[in-house]
């Protein structure tokens, strides 16, 4: 029995336990393939049948085989897989990798399971489990390919399994044996005419039939011609160009890849419903008097056509809107998507037509990648990609590249067939790599993240950024990072606080993240310190310089004198580092003044003579005892207002007094720094010596362990019992993704500041039990990706304004409407 599989996949063994899966396993694949669970549990437990350790063992298991996938290795997943939510999450992985979802179900009958189970002495859980995993097993089995799983292999006996052998494929658009020469024409759009002159231009012989009609073009020497799309539409022969193409294809002359015309055009064929516009039209009209055999045949051609070529090694990939080298070679509706319309914005123009946005721009990768679909006056270089769609149907020219030698030949239109929506695009203007534009932020926007994919900025956000960044932010230069906001933690039920370490914990063991590190929150002001070895900067969250004048610049000398070690150790020029500076009066001194002096000012004058008024009333006989009561916890409550506030503010005369908490060691020249633990930059930062700097203390807990978890509670209550604002709780791997990277859990006297000096009475906790978190942790997950994708691409030295665009992407998303106590 051969099990075929795409040589680009994501194997999911499906099984009960003894039913042979990891002796399948052993026998069809490397053992650096197969990626087992009771090895994983192992891993993070030192035994392979602690079940309790699975949640573990799955979270590392199922990143190893994200980055197996993304580097393009096949992957093998052994473990029961009987479960949907189990094999969902392997699905989701799959697709996220852009890779096809393989099940190969082992559907060896009960009593061989059972028996191989007797055998082993540390399967001793009991005839029932491998029962209960039969049992799901065989519900699950009609819906795998509902599931997402694109090919489903089922052996049923042990012959099955014994005689099966696993033949990998190719995916339909790996062609990277297909090595050239090739030319590579742009988008012809039913141009028969301007087609057959641009093939004789370079040298293909036209074989015409008994009607002299061009059925084939045959090339010079090995060349083969390749098509990026849209074949068909607008032009006067769609009827035509459809002969000729699908003749050369036929006889192994050429390659085509499908456009978006090319869909819509099955589509209509087959009797669905469209809109008829944008020259289908005349497609629809011309084919109507071709004969039905030839009708068929068209059909079947456009719906045959895969959405993306990669040819020569992997040195050329064609697709017909474009393709971003993490999707090539790759095999998703993602992918299909992106090669067939590009990346777009959802808006439409003031022609109709879609925006869409500038990924050429965006491209780094080392294969060329030709493509059509954007009508552009000249086909240009733009990062190792060109875009061939020359306008040969609106009257420009049809334009084919020669591979390798990139060699453009042109025809010109014989005239204009269709009138665009739209004015021909202007030329496009090469910019220096440090040169900024106002195009780069403005408008509906969407920023690749390496973490959690695209993030979505609205016009109306960047429209609130500029207004800042423009007027107060510092040179954009030095402006590399802003740090993303934080969520609260979930909201407690406990009678007396609103937040609790005990949510922080749970949330984390929830999202299998096994180990926490608890770190101080220091209440003072967020600070960035970029730190050269000449000049640098230290900025506030929104991007203002925090100190001006003479003082940031002794502060600046301080933390460089320093940080001297750190730049040996690192071999770098600049320093990027994540800090709290104190005391909070520093920076927000008229905050303070403003805002909370002034309230704990007049509740502290106005309410203990309130209660002197009620005690003297109530000393003649007066009944005010509800009323001297309630007014005498709401004097208590001011007096703890005024003093939860003063407590993080302290007298300073220059840098005296002036104190930096730094926890985070974000990048340095070449390289960053999020994927080292949480324990690892404290100790790294701890190196920073001298008055200015304050140790963040810390502790490690395993969510796992009660006693740990009661310790790491304990903590918590010591900290805001002196008066700590309270703790920040990371996972100690610093994950990124979907899983917080880190949440606030403020003491009950802190969160009075925030809440006001009343909050703590019942009716007023009752209703901020209420308060809504969704939208402040999706923010704190999408400015985080956000930051993390602004230190890649600066260490990759990628120009500035790709930078700039994620540094300016955070502060747009601050301009959300989110209740700013959170």
């Amino acid at each position: 029995m051969e099990l075929k599989i795409p040589d680009l996949c994501l194997v999911v063994l499906v099984g009960a336990s003894g039913s042979g899966k990891s002796t399948f396993a052993r026998k069809h694949f490397l053992p650096t393939q197969v990626l087992s669970s009771d090895y994983f549990r192992g891993l993070v437990a030192d035994d392979e049948n602690d079940q309790s350790a699975s949640a573990a063992a799955f979270d590392v298991l199922h990143h190893v085989a994200s980055k197996r996938l993304e580097a393009g290795r096949v992957t093998v997943i052994d473990a029961t897989n009987v479960q949907p939510q189990d094999r969902a999450q392997l699905v989701a992985v799959a697709r996220k990798a852009n890779v096809l979802p393989v099940a190969i179900v082992l559907d060896t009958p009960t009593e061989v399971c059972l028996a191989r189970n007797a055998q082993r002495p540390d399967r001793d859980f009991g005839a029932h489990v491998v029962k209960r995993h039969r049992a799901a097993l065989r519900r699950s089995l009609k819906y795998l390919g509902k599931e997402g799983f694109k090919r489903v292999h089922v052996l049923r006996s042990e012959s099955d399994v014994d005689n099966s052998t696993i033949v990998y494929e190719r995916l339909l658009n790996d062609l990277r044996h297909e090595t050239g020469p090739f030319d590579v024409f742009g988008d012809v759009h039913g141009c028969r005419a301007e087609l057959e002159e641009l093939l004789t231009e370079l040298g293909y012989t036209l074989v015409r039939d008994d009607e002299g009609r061009a059925v084939d073009a045959v090339p010079p020497g090995e060349r083969k011609a390749v098509f990026v799309g849209d074949l068909v539409d607008r032009g006067p022969d769609t009827p035509g160009v459809l002969r000729l193409v699908m003749g050369m294809v036929a006889n192994g002359h050429a390659l085509s890849v499908r456009g978006n015309h090319e869909e819509k055009l099955v589509r209509a064929m087959r009797g669905h419903k469209v809109t008829v516009r944008h020259g289908l039209e005349k497609s629809l009209e011309q084919l109507a008097h071709e004969s039905e055999e030839f009708r068929l045949a068209a059909t079947k051609f456009c719906d045959g056509l895969v959405a993306h070529y990669v040819l020569d090694g992997g040195n050329l990939v064609v697709a017909h809107a474009g393709l971003p080298e993490r999707y090539h070679g790759r095999a998703s509706a993602k992918v299909r998507s992106f090669a067939l319309y590009g990346d777009t914005t959802g808006e439409t123009d003031a022609y109709g037509l879609p925006v869409r946005l500038p990924w050429a721009n965006d491209y780094r990768g080392s294969a060329m990648v030709l493509y059509g679909h954007v009508l552009t006056p000249e086909a240009e270089w733009i990062n190792n990609t060109m875009c061939l769609e020359t306008g040969v149907v609106f009257g420009g020219k049809l334009t084919a590249l020669r591979y390798p030698e990139k060699e453009l030949v042109s025809v010109k239109a014989h005239q204009t067939w269709y009138e665009n929506d739209a004015p021909f695009p202007p030329k496009a203007v090469e910019r220096a790599p440090d040169v900024l534009a106002l195009s780069d932020v403005t408008g509906l926007r969407r920023i690749d993240t390496s973490l959690i994919g695209a993030v979505t900025i609205r016009a109306e956000q960047s429209a609130s950024a500029l207004e800042v960044m423009s007027r107060f932010a510092i040179d954009p230069h030095d402006l590399m990072y802003l740090p993303p906001t934080m969520a609260p933690v979930a909201t407690s039920q406990r009678e007396d606080v609103l937040e609790h370490p005990e949510e922080a914990f749970a949330e984390y063991r929830s999202a299998r993240v096994g180990q926490v590190i608890c770190e101080e929150k220091h209440m003072g002001s967020r600070a960035v310190l970029l730190v050269r070895k000449v000049g640098g900067a230290i900025y506030t969250r929104t991007g203002r310089a925090f100190f001006d004048g003479a003082l940031g610049t002794e502060l600046l000398d301080g933390v460089r004198e320093a940080a001297k070690p750190l730049f040996d150790e690192f071999a770098t020029d600049w320093l990027l580092v994540d800090a709290e500076l104190m005391p909070w009066n520093a920076k927000a001194s008229g905050l303070i003044r403003e805002q909370y002096a002034a309230v704990g000012a007049a509740a502290n004058g106005a309410l203990p003579v309130a209660v002197d008024a009620l005690a003297a009333a109530a000393a003649r006989g007066v009944d005010v005892a509800e009323l001297l009561a309630r007014t005498t916890q709401r004097a208590s409550n001011a007096a703890a207002y005024s003093a939860a506030y003063e407590r993080y503010c302290w007298p300073t005369d220059g840098l005296e007094g002036v104190r930096i908490a730094p926890f985070q060691l974000l990048a340095a020249e070449g390289r960053t720094f999020h994927d080292r633990s949480h324990l690892w930059h404290l100790e790294t930062l701890g190196k920073l010596e001298g008055p200015l700097f304050q140790r963040t203390r810390h502790l490690v807990v395993d969510v796992n362990d009660p006693e740990q978890v009661a310790a790491g509670v304990q903590w918590w209550e010591e900290l805001t019992a002196a008066g700590g604002e309270g703790m920040v709780v990371k996972p100690l791997a610093n994950l990124g993704g979907r899983v917080q990277p880190g949440v606030k859990v403020r003491g009950r006297e802190y969160l009075r500041i925030i809440y006001g000096p009343d909050y703590t009475s019942p009716e007023n906790l009752s209703r901020l039990r209420k308060r809504s978190l969704g939208r402040k942790r999706g923010l704190a997950l999408r400015e985080y990706a956000l930051g993390i994708e602004a230190l890649e691409r600066l260490v990759r030295g990628e120009p500035l304004w790709r930078v700039h665009e994620c540094v300016f992407g955070v502060l747009a998303l601050e301009s959300e409407p989110v209740d700013p106590r959170l």
